[in-house]
């Protein structure tokens, strides 16, 4: 079909039908860039400047915007897309109206598919503690396959901004505090959501988040400045949004966060300079929900008026709910303020994202036919369990295992007592999407499905996971709730001691609700909340073996609760199979591998905490604290460093063996390293390698993670792991902001943690 008759067919006076039977023919449109381009611009001279700007606006399916008043604003074509709708015939009725419009320019329909669409995976920070991209890669192929299923087109994923400060309630949306991890898993779960082609039908369009810098708001407080040098987000925060971009991500969500006192929305070096000429980003950008109006509490736009054109200046292409774009851009052009090409720019790119998920071709692509609708669009074989459990239990980080307490063995009495253990709810996280509590397998479930009539299970609630009213009327106002039993709180601790002293052991399922880990929950203190430390106090109490299982979306801070438990495992919210999958873990049917992706600090006091910190002229020495960078009440160190995880077997890790031991720019290097699984069981462990430049012209970390490999070993068994160098991976920038190696003598750590290395040395030539 030449590029005539398709622009015929797509744009002329073409009905539903006509558009049904395109999908069905499996009519396709020309691959080439170049045809792209010349049927983006053909449209364009078909369209008014009111058509064009309705084409910015992206609207959210809810109370700000009656469904009968959307479809109005479609067919008059004043919508571009919409999000927040995954039912199918809502959506199909949705680009039925589009097609009804003058131009016929197909909707899309996106949505916040972060961990998960139906069957909800643990969340990102569980995810990155996997350390495994095969893993990762399976989340986001079953996120888009089942969001796709829901007429889902585009997703704002992945969450990939750098958080090294605890308190930030959206760190459970992230993948942690390393530059080098969470570019390795952007770029994997870019791909994941993507697939082979967007124009299939079990695609969707990744939308990288939030740029840029918002991991790094102050205090920790959602929605607050970002003050920070050009040099560290070049080094550190950049990165992992570029890698997305480098591994084809087709969309851009720009984060509510001024940096440097420019908020993002309206900061044309950030979304022109950086991204589209550095960078060379294609696609589409997005404001996040608001954010155009915002710009005048910024301080930076005296009224709506001037935000719609700071933004649209700065390189702002959808307006998320946002009425800025459609009420103030027909008088600013109007006005010879916004020009006509400045509008163009962003249409072409909305259009291009348009054409890049098929829906030129096929406006109806994952719509489908109504007649293929499911009956039950909550079917239990609509989910997929089985990926689910698996990537759940690889999530799960073991911290402590005194005296072999984990396995459990399935026998006696075993009593499963806190706030969070038959809460299927906060199972699922934040963002889970269109997952189902009633879907998902709390951790009480999932250990009496383990056991089943070989052991013997008592409850009790053992208290509220807070008892702080503030803290309950605030996170009240969001979707979920915290259910408050109204006991006295001592009543509801002694109970779980009766249930206790029952037992052979006690699991203690204790943590947060998945609303304290979320958008706008920032947290003052990282303590587990509310009166459960006292539950920990008086089950310790009982002299009976205590396994604090941990439900959080954030590092916490564990001093007491570290010396109390005999063993404590980190479980996250780990989504529609968690229960199972902690089961799995915990009578050792999984043998637990996870890594911890954010440093947990000993306390509130020591954030933000991570390991790739810059060393000082008077750096921290355990053996010499004093006039050292330092806290006196406390080690300065971690209680659980970056990288951390234990197994229910051991690992030696032998000295490094280096190819060479000096480097020319077009050497490579290889540096080797023994594992062997020194315990009883089959287990698998994360081997790190760590780099330090020891002197160079800029100060540089005491660590830098540069490689990884997950390795599965038996009982006994021996391997050689090798990991190769070149010099792109001793590379920086320098404070001139060039991106390049300096000579000099180079540290080579490998180790199964941040901490835990050995140690050797080269140097560049």
């Amino acid at each position: 079909m030449n590029k005539l008759c398709f622009l015929s067919l797509v744009i002329g006076l073409v009905s539903q039908s006509a558009w049904a039977e395109n999908a069905t023919t499996g009519v396709g449109t020309p691959s080439t860039l170049q045809a792209k381009n010349a049927f983006i611009a053909n449209l364009m001279k078909q369209m008014t400047l009111d058509e064009k700007i309705g084409q910015l606006r992206l609207i959210s399916i809810g109370p700000e915007m009656p469904k009968p008043e959307i479809l109005k604003e479609i067919t008059a074509g004043r919508i571009g897309g919409t999000f927040n709708s995954v039912v199918l015939p809502d959506n199909r009725a949705m680009q039925d109206a589009a097609g009804h419009s003058r131009n016929k320019i197909p909707m899309f329909f996106a949505y916040d598919v972060v961990h998960g669409q139906r069957t909800v995976f643990p969340i990102s920070l569980g995810l990155a503690s996997t350390w495994d991209m095969n893993a990762i890669t399976r989340t986001g192929r079953v996120s888009a396959i089942e969001a796709a299923a829901d007429g889902v087109d585009m997703t704002f994923a992945p969450m990939v901004d750098i958080t090294r400060d605890a308190r930030w309630g959206r760190s459970s949306e992230g993948f942690g505090e390393d530059t080098y991890l969470v570019s390795r898993i952007s770029a994997t779960m870019t791909r994941a959501f993507q697939g082979t082609s967007m124009q299939a039908p079990n695609s969707i369009m990744a939308v990288v988040k939030h740029f840029a810098l918002y991991g790094a708001v102050e205090g920790g407080r959602d929605y607050n400045t970002v003050d920070m040098s050009p040099v560290r987000m070049q080094q550190d925060y950049l990165p992992p949004y570029r890698a997305s971009i480098d591994a084809g991500a087709g969309g851009v969500m720009i984060a509510l966060n001024s940096i440097n006192g420019v908020p993002s929305t309206s900061n044309a070096w950030l979304l022109q300079d950086v991204l589209r000429r550095d960078w060379g980003f294609k696609g589409v950008t997005v404001s996040d929900h608001g954010a155009i109006k915002e710009l005048i509490d910024h301080g930076v736009a005296k009224d709506f008026r001037e935000a719609a054109k700071l933004a649209i200046k700065a390189g702002v292409d959808l307006s998320m709910n946002d009425k800025a774009y459609g009420e103030e851009l027909p008088d600013l052009v109007k006005s010879g303020e916004v020009s006509v090409k400045e509008v163009d720019n962003a249409v072409r790119e909305v259009l291009g994202a348009k054409w890049e998920m098929g829906l030129f071709a096929n406006p109806y692509l994952r719509i489908g036919a109504a007649v293929d609708d499911p009956a039950d669009r909550n079917a239990e074989n609509r989910l997929h369990r089985a990926e689910a459990r698996d990537v759940a239990r690889k999530s799960v980080v073991l911290l402590k295992n005194q005296n072999d307490t984990l396995p459990l063995k399935k026998q006696g009495t075993i009593a499963v007592i806190g706030p969070l253990a038959k809460s299927s709810m906060d199972m699922m996280g934040s963002w889970s999407a269109a997952g189902l509590a009633r879907q998902t397998v709390n951790a009480y479930d999932g250990i009496a499905a383990a056991v089943g009539d070989k052991a013997k299970l008592v409850y009790a609630l053992g208290s509220n996971i807070t008892d702080n009213q503030h803290a309950i009327t605030y996170l009240n106002k969001m979707d979920d709730q915290i259910a408050i039993d109204p006991r006295p709180e001592q009543e509801m601790i002694d109970e779980a001691v009766k249930a206790a002293q029952q037992a052979d052991v006690v699991v203690a399922v204790v943590g947060e609700s998945r609303n304290m880990s979320h958008e706008a929950a920032s947290r003052v203190d990282l303590v587990i909340p509310g009166r459960q430390r006292d539950l920990i106090r008086a089950l310790k109490a009982t002299g009976k073996p205590l396994v604090l299982v941990l439900m959080n979306g954030r590092p916490l801070a564990l001093g007491e609760e570290n010396e109390l438990a005999d063993a404590m495992v980190e479980s996250w919210f780990l989504g529609t199979e968690g229960g199972n999958a902690l089961a799995d873990v915990l009578f050792g049917d999984y043998n637990p591998s996870g890594k911890l992706p954010m440093t947990f600090p000993r306390s509130v006091g020591q954030v933000p905490a991570y390991y790739n910190h810059l060393n000082t002229g008077r750096p921290y020495r355990p053996n010499d604290s004093n006039y050292t960078s330092n806290y006196f009440e406390e080690p300065t160190s971690p209680l659980f460093p970056f990288g951390y995880g234990l197994s229910y077997t051991q690992f030696s890790v032998s000295d490094i063996t280096l190819s060479i031991n000096k480097m020319t720019r077009k050497d490579k290097l290889t540096a080797s390293v023994m594992v062997k699984n020194t315990g009883k069981v089959a287990g698998e462990t994360v081997v790190q390698l760590y780099l330090r430049d020891v002197a160079a012209s800029i100060s540089r970390p005491v660590k830098e993670l540069k490689n990884f490999q997950k390795v599965m070993l038996k009982s006994g068994e021996e391997k050689s792991v090798s990991f190769t160098l070149t010099e792109e991976d001793l590379k920086f920038f320098n404070p001139s902001l060039k991106y390049a190696a300096e000579a000099g003598e180079f540290k080579l750590m490998i180790g199964l943690d941040s901490e835990n290395v050995k140690e050797t040395t080269f140097n560049l030539l």
